[in-house]
């Protein structure tokens, strides 16, 4: 077994999750995901906890999308609403036996799959904004998350660990440290009031008066790097060019252009993918509003993967979610959906906070 396996399960648990004796913990992949699955669960018996695993599966949630009724789409297990509130830590271990399984599913399938979540959603948001459920989600690099990359399965390896900093003798002292220059710059942006955008074909104004700036140093995803958000939300207002993909359930959204008015998308094109564009916007009345706005500070990822996990973080990026706020940054807008879409600040990219330019070419200047 790869070494940095039991590293990687050390820190989440460790660190991450802060897993203590007596938690009930629930730890949810793919099979394939197994490595990762056996070293979280061996440790967490070590620390007293109460592991249980949950195997999913991409072909039986094809089969549901494709042949389930609207129904079944939305039918919520009472298991899983248990589970869900009564967990005291959640471990989910991402990766897809194939990426591209739900490319074909009409996209009105997967809206009524996005508003049927809704509930659990909820549920999970409130209970993490209260402290009541400590969650993390992860990476275990795998042949078909490798490809979308378009990397060999040992250089994903590679890639996957070292965006998480397993690579070092002590990576728990790295995020520590992350976690400290990032509060400098939440801090500072707390105090702020209106926030400018401008890149390539993007000039956003929005309100962020007493929103809460979040500090992501790997509690929360794993890898991590980012400082977020949620903007007033009516206070939205321009255009945005992605200059990366979209992507939505293993589907690509290509060369997204929105424009907003009042905080509500009035406009949205897409060069491929359009449709499935417009039928999420139109998922509830949420949808079509800002529920983040970010940075990406992680500078060891730095190539687009396809994987929003990653891609976000992109040091050097921006990304904007429509849909539901995360409670934590005093966000209040609510939406079954919450679609991150990542813009490139690099090349002549510029924030400006209260009418000073803070961040410039990809870095915070303040």
């Amino acid at each position: 077994m790869d070494h940095r396996v039991k590293k990687h399960a050390e820190v989440l648990l460790k660190y991450s999750l802060a897993l203590k004796k007596g938690d009930k913990l629930i730890i949810q992949g793919e099979h394939f995901t197994m490595p990762l699955i056996k070293e979280c669960f061996r440790l967490a018996l070590e620390l007293g906890a109460h592991p249980q695993v949950k195997i999913t599966s991409s072909d039986l949630s094809e089969i549901m999308m494709k042949q389930g009724s609207d129904q079944q789409l939305t039918f919520i297990h009472e298991n899983d609403r248990v589970a869900i509130k009564t967990a005291d830590a959640l471990l989910t271990l991402m990766g897809n036996v194939n990426t591209r399984m739900m490319s074909n599913v009409d996209p009105d399938r997967l809206k009524v799959a996005s508003q049927g979540n809704a509930e659990i959603f909820k549920i999970f948001f409130d209970r993490m904004a209260k402290n009541e459920l400590r969650w993390c989600g992860t990476m275990f690099p795998g042949q078909s998350n490798a490809q979308e990359a378009s990397m060999s399965l040992s250089e994903y390896e590679d890639f996957v660990y070292n965006s998480c900093y397993l690579n070092l003798d002590d990576p728990v002292a790295k995020w520590r440290e992350i976690e400290r220059e990032q509060k400098k710059i939440c801090d500072f942006l707390d105090s702020q009031k209106e926030l400018q955008i401008i890149s390539k074909d993007t000039d956003l104004k929005m309100s962020i008066a007493g929103r809460k700036w979040v500090n992501c140093c790997g509690r929360v995803n794993f890898p991590d790097g980012e400082v977020f958000t949620g903007p007033v939300e009516d206070s939205v207002n321009g255009h945005i060019r992605f200059s990366f993909p979209g992507i939505y359930s293993g589907r690509e959204v290509e060369n997204i252009q929105l424009t907003f008015k009042d905080g509500k998308v009035i406009k949205a094109t897409a060069d491929k993918g359009g449709e499935l564009l417009n039928k999420l916007l139109e998922t509830d009345a949420g949808a079509r509003l800002v529920g983040e706005i970010a940075v990406g500070t992680n500078y060891n990822i730095t190539k687009f993967t396809r994987n929003m996990l990653f891609d976000e973080k992109i040091g050097g990026t921006v990304h904007l979610a429509i849909g539901r706020s995360i409670p934590e940054s005093q966000g209040v807008n609510q939406s079954a959906i919450h679609w991150d879409m990542l813009c490139d600040m690099e090349q002549g990219g510029r924030i400006l906070s209260d009418g000073k330019v803070v961040y410039r070419d990809g870095k915070f200047v303040i």
